[in-house]
């Protein structure tokens, strides 16, 4: 009560409470991979961010089903919302099986290609996938309707639940090896995420026979979307996954905490993108000028971007020792390289996303470009980690030039077409 007067009279929005509850959520998910770090090791915690990195790829692939449900659900109205929500759900469910299985069914494969201990953390993962899913398309109904209070909650959930339960395993039952027990805490805190679920009034109505037919309009942006998150899995995912399989178990150690300590750039820049894509949304819908608030989150982003990239200049040994301890000193000189390679990504995802809302789809092939050049040059210059944070910052630079470069372009072609002309 007294908190929800002190709210009340701070006049707290409910987008600003969202913000707060994404740095809690963000935050809790760094102690996790943080106490992991320090309690496995940069050999078993190698194994552990497989699995971690997996939950990512998977959280880029649902966030398609996420986005294109926040997307729907702002814009139709209550009889097509309900049909929407029917078909994207029994599609999310039919997907997240389809993927599970295809995880399981390669589990013995995926411990030869990325050197892990054992299969079964694939087999445990794989049963979580269509999990996660669902849990996505219930998270986009809610950031569509800006419920951003049972939003914050799923999450908050999300968080809680793994980093309780995973570290419990790994104190209190050391008989369970860590890698199973970091499994375990991963499925478990999916299901947790569920609560609360609101897509139950439309799942009651659902019939067996249901269409599964989606208009052209939610196809076309499911299919750009997917494309999008498929860009944003291969650019933030694929450094790790092929140091995993190009080097040994501890120098992949080492370049996990790396990238976890840089990465904190694009978990803090999350929650403005998690805003600005319903905001957008709704001035097109208004017929209002869009321009203002991407400049806005630039500029947001890139102040807290120049502040962490000036940390890890002045103080790059001081936080990989508090962060994971001094086993993984080694990294410190190439922290600040990698928070650049980093912050240069978050900016330029603001542009993409910013496009990809108004229905725009070219900053999405260059993203894609973008990827599978990052992929190709780390796959052919690989001699050393050092090398492989060298080739991000340029990949990330081109990236983000021919972002900007297409927004100016994009602003000229507007203010010609709108400009009248003489007779």
């Amino acid at each position: 009560m007294l908190a929800s007067t002190f709210l009340k009279s701070k006049k707290i929005t409910s987008e600003q409470l969202f913000m707060l509850s994404v740095l809690l959520v963000n935050g809790g998910n760094y102690f996790y991979n943080l106490i992991l770090g320090r309690l496995l090791g940069p050999s078993q915690f190698a194994d552990a961010v497989v699995l971690v990195t997996f939950l990512l790829v998977l959280s880029f692939l649902a966030m398609t089903f996420q986005l294109v449900t926040t997307k729907f659900s702002a814009l139709l109205e209550y009889f097509d919302l309900s049909s929407f929500i029917n078909s994207i759900f029994k599609l999310s469910v039919i997907t997240g099986i389809i993927i599970g299985a295809i995880i399981i069914a390669l589990s013995k494969w995926l411990q030869q290609a990325l050197q892990t201990q054992n299969s079964m953390m694939f087999v445990i993962f794989g049963t979580a996938v269509p999990v996660y899913f669902i849990l996505s398309v219930n998270r986009g109904f809610l950031q569509g309707n800006n419920q951003f209070k049972p939003l914050s909650i799923t999450y908050q959930l999300e968080m809680v639940t793994r980093l309780v339960l995973t570290v419990s395993f790994l104190l209190f039952i050391p008989k369970l090896e860590p890698i199973i027990s970091v499994s375990i805490g991963i499925v478990i805190s999916l299901i947790a995420g569920f609560f609360p679920f609101k897509l139950m009034p439309f799942i009651e109505r659902m019939s067996i026979k249901s269409s599964l037919i989606l208009s052209r309009p939610v196809k076309h942006f499911f299919i750009v979307t997917l494309f999008y998150e498929l860009t944003q899995i291969i650019i933030n995912n694929s450094d790790i996954l092929l140091v995993k399989h190009f080097f040994n178990s501890y120098d992949a150690g080492l370049y996990a905490s790396l990238a976890l300590i840089g990465r904190v750039v694009y978990f803090m820049a999350w929650m403005f993108v998690m805003l600005l894509l319903p905001k957008v949304i709704e001035l097109k819908k208004n017929n209002k000028n869009t321009t203002q608030i991407l400049f806005k989150y630039v500029s947001y982003i890139t102040l807290l971007c120049t502040v962490i990239v000036i940390g890890t200049i002045l103080l790059p040994e001081t936080i990989v020792s508090l962060l994971f301890g001094d086993e993984y000193l080694e990294i410190a000189p190439l922290l600040w390289k990698y928070a650049v390679a980093t912050s240069l990504f978050a900016i330029a995802n603001i542009f993409s996303y910013y496009f990809l809302s108004l229905g725009n789809y070219i900053p999405v092939i260059i993203s894609g470009i973008m990827g599978m050049m990052q992929v190709a040059m780390i796959y052919w210059f690989h001699d050393s980690l050092h090398t492989v944070v060298l080739v991000q910052i340029i990949a990330m630079v081109v990236l983000l030039t021919g972002q900007v470069l297409y927004f100016c372009q994009s602003k000229t072609d507007q203010n010609h077409s709108s400009t009248p002309t003489g007779i």
